[in-house]
Order: structure tokens, then sequence, then C-alpha cells
């Protein structure tokens, strides 16, 4: 199918060849009749992707502090590989669509195959043949609504939750100052309930068609016209709302919004324009500021609009779903007009010269609808808890196939996301001996990304093909961490090498189907994203320490940080938590470097569980403590460790620096640039690779891997508990 996607790093614009999106249960697959382009949002985007580097960091400066915080995190080059990997890019457009259903997943049941529908949203409502949508995001299409009309659903229900904000009364006064596409609606929608409307734009054509749709006068802010209009409207006292539907860096729409808003009034931010308030204007008038947050209640909420769990309606009357099928009620009962809007309609296989039209300046439009070829909707518009360690059992008729000395592994990727993208394909792109042989991943997009960047030979969003290729190697499964137990057994029984991103599992029953699909395909050929134990300092530094004689004490500080608002590690109903996603990481360096697995788990937390302190205890008595925090200062470095035992200690400063002390010297230090921080992920994949060549025994034991994984699942019952877990080995 084909997708408009644009480079943020060179500006180039294309209409690329993606792979069909799979259709993911609680979501619909829709086929596009009609797609509009914001000219507002959209083109503020193109234009931002044609500035230079210094131009893109001066118009996004939020971003550029998430670059130096994860410089001094991560180091230099995997920072700039992670940066560019999104800069060098391909990026969608478009949110905003009508089509028909062409698949239902499973948990759907309020829409049927060949439905027509709208729906919303920058990563479901793209401007592409075939969309997924989750349930929260698309709503029925009123009969007799032309698709082409329904396709503004999202931008009119931008409109209406600005005018909600607004809480407008029945012969009120409003300015709406901005008469774009987003001001267009708002003028209709505020008329449509009994508001008088003025309106204020530079552009004489905008005031006009504002006045045809309802508006009672408008006209270019830097006149006299729109003041004396509301004067007249209020006898003098000023609007009762103000609607800010501009763009732009000018702070002339607040400053004209104090100046002309009554007493006590509301101003409501839609747009995206500057907002440096005029202190003492607002103050003396007490104004009343407030923002529209996109389409409504449930935006930016994962839970909402991914796992579809609506909010009560007695609680939140206007959710982003009840919002847009508001809209286009309102729409087919002919209270708001669309029609008036649309300045062109655009054949699909003519986007990019459409956009290139509109950014120059050749195409004066306050709405573009592109049309699909060749689609239906032409044609109509208690005690101490115990935990099993479960015992790992290996079938018969093992799975290490044999292989010639110089053939490539062919490898095939399930996810392509940041980790991916940044820790992982850069260290095997180019690794002799290897073929990056198909991409895999629910967005057609990110599939395509990655053939494109990484020479992958195949995209797609058909996973069964990919496991049923006998000439596949090995599968590598890098997402969500809720797939990965499912996707490595699937990948196990079909004979591939797995190799997994940690978590292997999230729970001990995912745990457990794991262990089956080993012991009943015989294939026990699994590597889960420990990779820390080889990281070259941490390698050397054992070495150094040498070998001990009696119990050691192991402290491990890990400075995770907060993170951002909408991270999808925060859906804890699916992903689990934080500590279940990462905490194996450092279970599996303690464990590595004291040589044993624990036997008991011991964890306490601060109110929340926010921060953690996991004790485990190891058979010959040593003990591991590690403290997970996430309300370090975000200027410490991220992990530090310590190794006590014998009259020795091991010190390891965040992967840069390392130093083993032997009575009262120092014996060995070593240090790195904090750009050259080497957490294993390339040796770790070398010797992936190896044991897939040769048939030999995986970098880690899988009695290793299940351990961990235990140990880290055991947290949870032990803060349930407030006692110590025992690990008890399964016979």
């Amino acid at each position: 199918m084909k997708q408009v996607v644009q480079n943020y790093k060179s500006g180039e614009l294309a209409l690329l060849d993606v792979p069909v999106p799979g259709c993911k249960p609680g979501g619909v697959l829709v086929r596009s009749a009609y797609s509009l382009i914001s000219t507002g949002t959209e083109l503020m985007k193109v234009s931002e992707a044609g500035m230079s580097m210094l131009g893109k960091a001066r118009s996004r400066p939020d971003q550029v502090a998430k670059v130096v915080q994860s410089v001094a995190t991560n180091g230099v080059p995997a920072t700039y590989r992670k940066v560019m990997g999104k800069l060098d890019s391909y990026t969608p457009l478009g949110y905003s669509l009508c089509g028909v259903v062409e698949q239902v997943g499973a948990g759907i049941d309020d829409v049927k195959a060949g439905d027509l529908v709208a729906c919303a949203g920058n990563e479901h409502a793209l401007h592409a043949e075939l969309n997924w949508v989750p349930k929260n995001l698309y709503a029925r299409v009123p009969d007799g609504l032309a698709p082409r009309h329904a396709a503004f659903g999202t931008v009119g229900s931008i409109a209406l939750q600005g005018v909600r904000q607004g809480e407008s009364h029945l012969g009120e006064v409003a300015l709406v100052i901005g008469l774009g596409l987003i001001g267009q609606l708002v003028v209709q929608l505020l008329a449509a309930s009994g508001v008088r409307v003025v309106g204020a734009d530079p552009d004489p054509a905008r005031c006009e068609l504002a006045e045809r749709l309802g508006a009672a006068a408008c006209g270019d802010p830097a006149s006299a016209a729109v003041e004396t209009a509301v004067a007249e409207l209020t006898g003098g006292h000023g609007v009762d709302q103000v609607y800010l539907a501009a763009g732009g860096g000018s702070n002339q729409p607040v400053e004209l919004a104090a100046r002309l808003c009554r007493d006590r009034g509301r101003v409501v931010d839609i747009g995206k324009c500057r907002l440096d308030l005029p202190w003492n204007a607002y103050y003396e008038k007490e104004l009343d500021v407030r923002f529209s947050r996109s389409y409504g209640p449930g935006r930016y909420d994962p839970e909402y609009e991914l796992e579809g769990r609506d909010y009560p309606i007695g609680y939140v009357r206007w959710t982003e779903r009840r919002n847009l099928a508001c809209f286009l009620d309102l729409l087919a009962r002919g209270s708001v007009d669309v029609e008036s809007l649309v300045s062109h309609v655009a054949d699909f296989d003519d986007a990019v010269e459409t956009y290139r039209r509109l950014k120059d300046g050749d195409l004066k439009a306050v709405a573009v609808l592109f049309r699909y070829p060749g689609h239906p909707g032409h044609a109509v518009e208690t005690g101490d808890p115990e935990v099993a360690v479960p015992a790992v059992r290996r079938g018969g008729g093992g799975s290490a196939p044999a292989r010639l000395a110089n053939a490539s592994v062919r490898l095939a990727f399930v996810g392509a996301g940041n980790y991916a993208t940044s820790m992982l394909l850069p260290h095997l792109e180019r690794r002799e001996g290897v073929e990056l042989s198909t991409v895999v991943t629910t967005t057609a997009l990110s599939a395509a990304n990655a053939k494109r960047k990484f020479g992958f030979a195949e995209a797609t969003t058909d996973l069964d093909t990919v496991l049923g290729d006998k000439s596949i190697d090995a599968v590598f499964v890098v997402t969500r961490h809720s797939s990965h137990a499912e996707l490595t057994q699937r990948a196990l029984r079909a004979g591939k090498a797995v190799f997994v991103e940690k978590p292997l599992a999230l729970t001990e029953d995912e745990l457990a189907g794991v262990l089956t699909a080993v012991e009943e395909s015989g294939n026990d050929r699994l590597q889960v994203g420990f990779n820390r134990r080889f990281a070259p300092l941490l390698q050397e530094a054992r070495k150094r320490f040498g070998a001990r004689t009696g119990p050691a004490s192991l402290r491990y500080l890990v400075n995770a940080g907060r993170l951002e608002h909408g991270s999808w590690y925060l859906q804890q109903g699916t992903e689990g938590s934080r500590f279940a996603g990462e905490g194996g990481h450092f279970i599996d360096t303690a464990s590595w470097l004291l040589g044993a697995d624990p036997v008991s788990v011991y964890a306490v937390a601060t109110s929340g569980n926010e921060d953690l302190q996991v004790v485990l205890r190891y058979p010959d008595g040593s003990t591991a403590t590690i403290a997970y925090v996430t309300t370090g200062s975000p200027g410490f470095p991220k992990e530090t460790l310590d190794l006590i035992a014998d009259g020795k200690v091991l010190r390891l400063d965040d992967f840069v620096r390392a130093a083993v002390y032997d009575g009262r010297r120092k014996r060995w230090v070593s240090s790195r640039l904090p750009k050259a921080r080497d957490k294993g992920q390339s040796a770790e994949l070398a010797a992936f690779i190896k044991a897939v060549r040769t048939g030999g025994p995986m970098p880690v034991p899988l009695e290793s891997l299940v351990a961990t994984t235990s140990a880290t699942l055991a947290v949870r019952a032990g803060l349930a508990a407030g006692a110590p877990v025992t690990l008890a080995r399964a016979l």
C-alpha cells in the first residue's frame, strides 16, 4: 500500500510503498476514502523539516534538553545514533480521515466490515491507503453523510473541545482570533450554540468566508474594525470569550484577547501561538486562561486510546470518541457546513505535489482533501511466600542446526522501535556473515523505515510468513514487553534461534509457557538481552578482581529517573511495572559477578512503589542489594556498582570508569571517555551470532535466564507479602 511520509532530517516528502498494517485486537483495519490535510498543523511540521539543524533545534528547545540529558546518561555515540535514527526516518503525516472498515479485530462488536467510519489520531488516521484504528478513535458515520465531509471529524472534534472549554452560553459574544480551518469551525459551532461571533484574521477572504458561515462581523486584527464590532455587540463591555485559533510567533493574539475581553472573561488557547501574557492586562481583568487539549478527554491516555478503556459517561460526558460522534451528528443535521471550507480535492497519487504547492504558497487553501482511488466510498460519498523457579526440560531432537562455516546467518526482526534501531541494528547491519532478511512490525511505516536504513531484504506485517520461512536462522523479538513471551514461544516452536529483549516474561504463567515451548519443540536456542555482563569494562574489572574465597556484598544503585508522561512503560496494566520490565538487567549482572543464581528475594518500596530496594541472597551467603530509584537527580550517573569481598573492592561508575582496590591501594583502574560508554550490546550480539552460526551453546545458559526472570517476578510477590520470597527450584 502507499502512505505519505516525510524525512524530518532532509525535509523530503514521499509517497512510499509500505506493508499493510496488521489488524490487531481492539481495533479495525480501515481502507481510506478521504483524508484531510490540516493546513495549519501539518504545514508547520513540513516547514520545520525544511529548516537547518540549528533551525530545528531552535524550534524545539524541549527536544534539545532531552538530547543533552541523554548525552549525560548514555554518552555521545549512543545518543547520536538515537537522535539521527529518529531524524533520518520517515515519519507519517495526517490525523483525520473517513474510510470503510475492511477487517475487524478481536473484541470489536460495534462495527462490521463494510461500515463507513471517521477516524482520528496522528498515529492511526494517517494519509495512507489502510490504517489500523483502535476502538476509541473511530466513530460510525451517520447515514447520508458524505465521506468527504466525515473526513473532517478529527479537526471538528478539536474545534468542538475548544468551544466546550469556553463554556459559552446563549446570547453571549465571542471573539475568534485566527480564521483558518479550526477557526472557521469554531465560528460555526459557536453560532449554532446561539453565540454571536466576531472573527479576526488578516486575510480578507477568510473573513468573508467566516461571515458567510455565521460570524456577525470579521476584520483584520490590526484595523479598528474588530474593536468597533466588539464594542457595538457588547455595549462596550468586551466579549465573554476569546478563542485563540491562530499560529505563528506573534504575541499579537494574546494582547488583542486581553484588550477585547470583558472583566473576568475566558481566553481559550486552541492553536499553537505565542503566549507571553501581558501580566497587568490579564491581572486587572482577572482573565481565566484555559487550554484545549486536542480532541478531548482521553487524549494522550494510552489506556483510553490504545486499550479501549472508556470513561464512564456520568463522570466524563464528552470524551474523544463522543466528541467525534457529536461532530459527525452536527454535520449530518446540517448544523455545520464543511463543504464551503474545501478549497481543493487532490488525488492521493498527487499527494507530494499537493504538499509542495501548499508549502510554496501556490495553493491557497483552508482545507484540502486527498481522494483515494478505487475505493467503495467513492460510490457513496500470608507466611513467607515461596516462588517456584521452573525447571528447564529440553525435549528430544535438539535444534542447533549444522551450518557451513562460511554461511551467512539470516536474521528476522520482530519490532523496530527506538532500542532496536539505536542499540542493536547498528551493530548488525555491517557485521560480516550476517544477513538482515526480514523486518516485521505492526505499523507499516516503521517496517519501511528499518528496511531503508538497515538494508533488510523484506519488510512486512505478516509474522506467520516469517516464522514459516526455513531460510531464516534467528528471530529477534524487540517489541513491547507484554508480547515477548508469546512471540518467543512462537519463534521457538518454529525452530528458530531467538534473541528476545528483556523481559522474557511478565508473569509466572508466561515463563512457564516459554519453557513448555522449549520442552515440546526441543528448541532451547534462546538468549535474553541481558547485555551488561558483556560490557568490556565490567568484563575486565571482574577479571582483575579475580577469584574470591568468601561471601561477597554487592551494591548496585540504579538512578533510573522519571519517565515522561505518556510513556508506554507507565502502562503497568499491560506492560508490567518498570522493574518487571528492566530489573532483570541488574539481577543478571549481580548473579554473573557472584557466579550463582539467587535463592531468595526481599523487596521493599517507598510510597507508590516508585523507589525499590531489592535484596538478593545467594547459596554461599553472598548478598546483592539493588536500589532502583526514580526520584534521584538526573545529573547523577545512572548506574554505580560496588562488589566487596576478601579485602577487595570492585567499583564501576556508569560503564565509564572502573577500579579494583586491594588492601590499601588501587591495584587497577581504567577510564573511558563518557562518549565511549559501552554497555555490552555489540559483544552480546557477536556471541549470539557465533552460537547460531556454529551450533554451540547460547551465551547465557537457559537455566540462568529462567532464574533471573523468576527472581525479577518474585519482587512483586515480595512487595505484596512484605516478607522474603524463597526461590525454590522445581524438580
